[in-house]
């Protein structure tokens, strides 16, 4: 193959359509490929790799799909005349957000510029930011406004070329997804842990719909293991700090609040996992040093970024709920 620029790796477990299709792929993702370079027609490729017609041509038929490659009469095949300008729209900018957004470009080629934007749940905003997208890039990764359901601008982004991340329920089959699931997950996470929350009488979560776009399922999977375990269940819109006690256990879901819970906690003498327990949702470094270490419910969200990246560079349909893992540490 040395005849062309790029090479077709023999990767272990794909079959010669998937090796050829990765291989075209990758080259273009790393420069090897520009836009407008000719493309071996199939004869020639056939002949040069020992992969039949019939797999060159179905390579060929999937990356025009995926709008990788173009064809034309008397021309054969050739790299799509399009840049690759990626469209990131994320609720805001917190620090599991930043893990995943460094895992994200971290693992794109430099050849791919990145535009990165922000809605704050703000549906005017939302809407103005995908308006003036349209058209502009080739790929659109975004964060859901809301869990419930997929705002209707959305689909005028061609569904081919967007990803949904983090909230939302897409239609399966219909949209690509990298998602969260705050329900039957969290549930699961709390059974893992349960012989320690079972040392505090009374368990706590910090939560007000209002004032936090965390879907509120999450309140109904804490309730349902609380009344399995015996465990006393109370739901707080905000950390009451003349309450806080011995024998408590704290879940909380904005940071925020997890700093009152530990600064509340040192002003009464009380110490975090003995005397009063404190679980978070979504991990950051900050809470694998802070006091021994905070106890998280969280997925991975440098995975996150690493299966969008992915996504972006090979075209590939994804619809795929994220584990969500419970990490226990000093504070539980």
């Amino acid at each position: 193959m040395s005849d062309f620029p790029f090479t077709i790796s023999d990767s272990a477990g794909q079959t010669k359509l998937q090796q050829l299709v990765h291989s075209i792929t990758e080259a273009i993702s790393n420069g090897q490929l520009k836009n407008g370079d000719p493309l071996p027609s199939v004869n020639q490729l056939s002949n040069k790799s020992g992969f039949s017609r019939d797999t060159v041509f179905k390579a060929y038929t999937i990356l025009k799909e995926r709008n990788v490659i173009e064809s034309a009469p008397q021309k054969g095949y050739f790299v799509a005349n399009e840049s690759f300008k990626v469209f990131v729209l994320l609720d805001d900018f917190s620090a599991f957000k930043e893990q995943f957004y460094k895992s994200f470009r971290q693992n794109l080629p430099n050849s791919y510029s990145v535009d990165l934007m922000f809605h704050h749940y703000n549906p005017d905003v939302f809407h103005q930011l995908i308006e003036n997208s349209l058209g502009r890039y080739s790929l659109y990764l975004v964060m859901n406004i809301e869990h419930n359901s997929i705002d209707p601008i959305l689909e005028k982004i061609d569904a081919n070329r967007l990803l949904i991340l983090d909230m939302g329920r897409p239609e399966i089959g219909k949209m690509n997804y990298l998602l969260q699931d705050f329900n039957k997950s969290v549930i699961r996470c709390l059974d893992e842990g349960k012989e320690r929350l079972k040392k505090y009488g009374e368990l706590i979560l910090v939560y007000a719909e209002n004032c936090t776009p965390h879907p509120a399922e999450t309140v109904s999977a804490v309730r349902s293991f609380c009344k399995k375990n015996g465990i006393l269940f109370k739901q707080a819109a905000q950390v009451n700090t003349s309450e806080i006690k011995k024998g408590q256990a704290y879940f909380v879901i904005r940071d925020g609040d997890l700093v009152e819970v530990i600064k509340h906690c040192r002003s009464k003498e009380l110490e975090l996992g003995k005397d009063v327990g404190v679980l978070s949702y979504n991990d950051t470094p900050m809470k694998q040093i802070v006091g021994g270490g905070i106890s998280v419910i969280s997925v991975d969200f440098e995975k996150m970024g690493n299966r969008a990246a992915e996504f972006v560079k090979n075209k590939q349909k994804i619809s795929e709920v994220l584990p969500t893992s419970l990490l226990l540490r000093d504070s539980l």
